[in-house]
C-alpha cells in the first residue's frame, strides 16, 4: 500500500509541477550552465547504493569554498527545498519514499553502529522526522536518534504528521544549513572517536 500511495502520488505531483521544474531548469542553465541536476550516489534500504536526484545550486569549481559556490539562485531552491524536487523521480523507480530517513553517503556505511543502521531497514524518504525536528541544524547524532525513532514507530498518523510539518518548513524554513555552512559536516562515526580515545590512552 506505501508503494501505491507512493508511486502514485510521485507521479500526480511530477505532472502537476513539470512546467514549473522545466521553468528552474531553463533559470539553471542561464545562471549556472549545464548540468541542470546534482547527481550523487546515496545509501538506501538495506544499504543498496542508488543515484539521488537534486536541482543544481552551486557552480563547479574546486578551487571555491561551498559558500562561494553557491548561487543566489541556488540559496532561493535550497531555502524552500526546491532543489529537492527531482527526487520524485526516485520514488517513481522505488529507491526513495516520501517519508524517510534522509539517504547519506555509502561511504558512512561503514561507520555506523548498531542502533544506527537501523535506518537502513526502511525506504530514505524526501523529508522525514529527523528534517522536521531541525533539519541541519541538529547534529549527527541526533539525527540518527531521530531517524531510528522513526523506524520504530512508523504509522500513517506520523507519516502525515511530518507532512503537515513538512509544509509549515516550506513556508517559513529554518535549520537549512549548520551554523554559517552551506552544507553539513561530513559523518565521522563513532570509530573515529574510538581510535583518538585509543590513541590518548596509549
Amino acid at each position: 500500500m506505501r508503494r501505491f500511495i507512493d508511486f502514485s502520488l510521485s507521479l500526480l505531483v511530477l505532472l502537476f509541477l513539470m512546467p514549473f521544474g522545466a521553468l528552474i531548469a531553463l533559470l539553471i542553465w542561464l545562471t549556472m550552465g549545464r548540468p541542470i541536476l546534482f547527481i550523487q550516489e546515496r545509501s538506501g534500504i538495506n544499504g543498496k547504493v542508488f543515484d539521488i536526484y537534486k536541482f543544481r545550486t552551486m557552480i563547479e569549481s574546486s578551487s571555491h569554498a561551498d559558500q562561494e559556490r553557491i548561487t543566489k539562485l541556488g540559496n532561493t531552491l535550497r531555502k524552500y527545498s526546491i532543489d529537492e524536487w527531482p527526487q520524485l523521480i526516485n520514488i517513481l523507480k522505488g529507491e526513495m519514499s516520501f517519508i524517510g530517513p534522509r539517504p547519506l553517503l555509502p561511504e558512512y556505511l561503514s561507520l555506523y553502529n548498531e542502533e544506527q543502521r537501523m535506518r537502513l531497514s526502511v525506504k530514505p524518504g524526501i523529508t522525514g522526522w529527523a528534517q522536521v525536528k531541525g533539519r541541519n541544524a541538529i547534529s549527527w547524532e541526533q539525527k540518527f536518534e531521530f531517524d531510528c525513532w522513526y523506524v520504530r514507530n512508523r504509522s500513517v498518523w506520523l507519516d502525515i504528521k511530518i507532512l503537515f510539518m513538512t509544509c509549515l518548513y516550506i513556508i517559513k524554513p529554518k535549520g537549512i544549513n549548520q551554523n554559517d555552512a552551506v552544507t553539513m559536516e561530513r559523518f565521522s562515526g563513532e570509530k573515529v572517536h574510538e581510535e583518538l580515545n585509543e590513541k590518548n590512552e596509549s
